[in-house]
């Protein structure tokens, strides 16, 4: 255990090392000004230009500014946005919660609802229910994410009224921003009404959560089905049942885990996919997460605020990643002896 604690964490460290070192070089591969790329300010006289390049070690060598990027970026000094001139990392901090809290939504909805109703597929496979349930996975597998979140505006906003189109909450609810998260930040501010700003975010988070969950939860139905009929043929299993054991005693003792392990692995590689989801969903439906910052980010060629924002992103769903890896890694013992080749 300590051997593979180990290695992971020197995979982590040399892969965060390596996006490290490739969001330093960002800067130079962006058009416009490097000096601009790097700080985030046009320098507005020439006096201006050769204290910035002074300050960021452009007149010095590409070690130097290295030093210097990894001192700044480990202190929270990550620079200004060009447009907006604010900090940076402030703007992350205040963007990324929300992606986080509908990544967070999403996986709850396809976990508990696609991992419950694959084991049911799986134990009950080839009947007419099951049928129902490949038909759904398949189906929703199939939804673009984009599509799907208009198809429901056009349905549930547009032609029903039952639900909001944009954001995360109405203005009305006077909620202060203190840790990102809408739901702890309205029990935080403390307001009169507190019951209606719950069930208006919970309004607003609805068809964002189920746009992202869709696919997830699909995907989720068709792994844990498959898993779970294959664990269920295994030698061991047909032992149990020659002892009268039945099915329900011998899922829940020996079939559980084991249909479960394989499923671990495809929970890492989704995170990524989530982000990415989330990060399409949040232009359509206006949520302020860092997905909508980005895009934001792009259209103003405000590169300071792609390059710190790409670095965030990519460092959560890597440790998020080989976490969820190392979890599965130590979980099932057969797979120790190929965990070096694997990695």
């Amino acid at each position: 255990m300590i051997k593979l604690l180990i290695r992971y964490f020197n995979l982590m460290v040399i892969t965060i090392f390596a996006l490290i070192v490739l969001s330093f070089l960002l800067p130079y591969l962006f058009p416009g000004d490097l000096l601009t790329n790097v700080s985030g300010i046009v320098p507005q006289s020439e006096l201006q230009r050769e204290a910035l390049a002074k300050a960021y070690r452009l007149d010095q060598s590409y070690f130097s500014q290295f030093q210097l990027y990894l001192s700044n970026l480990f202190s929270g000094n990550w620079g200004v946005s060009s447009v907006s001139q604010l900090d940076l990392l402030e703007e992350i901090k205040r963007a990324f919660p929300a992606t986080l809290e509908l990544v967070i939504y999403a996986l709850l909805v396809a976990t508990f609802v696609g991992i419950p109703v694959g084991f049911i597929s799986g134990l009950k496979h080839h009947n007419p229910a099951d049928f129902s349930v490949v038909t759904f996975s398949i189906v929703g597998y199939s939804f673009p994410v984009f599509w799907l979140a208009l198809l429901f505006i056009t349905i549930f906003c547009l032609q029903l009224q039952w639900l909001p189109i944009s954001g995360r909450v109405d203005l009305l609810y006077e909620v202060q921003h203190q840790t990102g998260f809408v739901i702890i930040d309205i029990w935080l501010s403390g307001l009169d009404n507190t019951k209606d700003a719950y069930l208006n975010a919970l309004r607003h988070a609805i068809l964002p959560t189920l746009s992202i969950a869709v696919v997830t939860t699909a995907l989720f139905i068709r792994f844990t089905r498959r898993s779970t009929m294959d664990v269920m043929e295994k030698g061991y299993i047909i032992a149990a049942k020659s002892r009268g054991f039945t099915q329900r005693q011998i899922f829940f003792k020996h079939g559980f885990k084991n249909a479960l392990i394989p499923i671990l692995p495809i929970l890492a590689l989704q995170i990524s996919t989530l982000i990415t989801n989330a990060m399409i969903v949040e232009n359509i439906f206006s949520w302020p997460g860092i997905g909508y910052w980005l895009i934001q980010a792009i259209y103003q060629q405000d590169y300071p605020a792609i390059r710190a924002g790409m670095l965030v992103v990519a460092l959560f769903v890597l440790t998020l990643t080989i976490t969820i890896e190392f979890i599965t890694r130590a979980l099932d013992p057969t797979k120790e002896e190929t965990a070096r080749a694997a990695v």
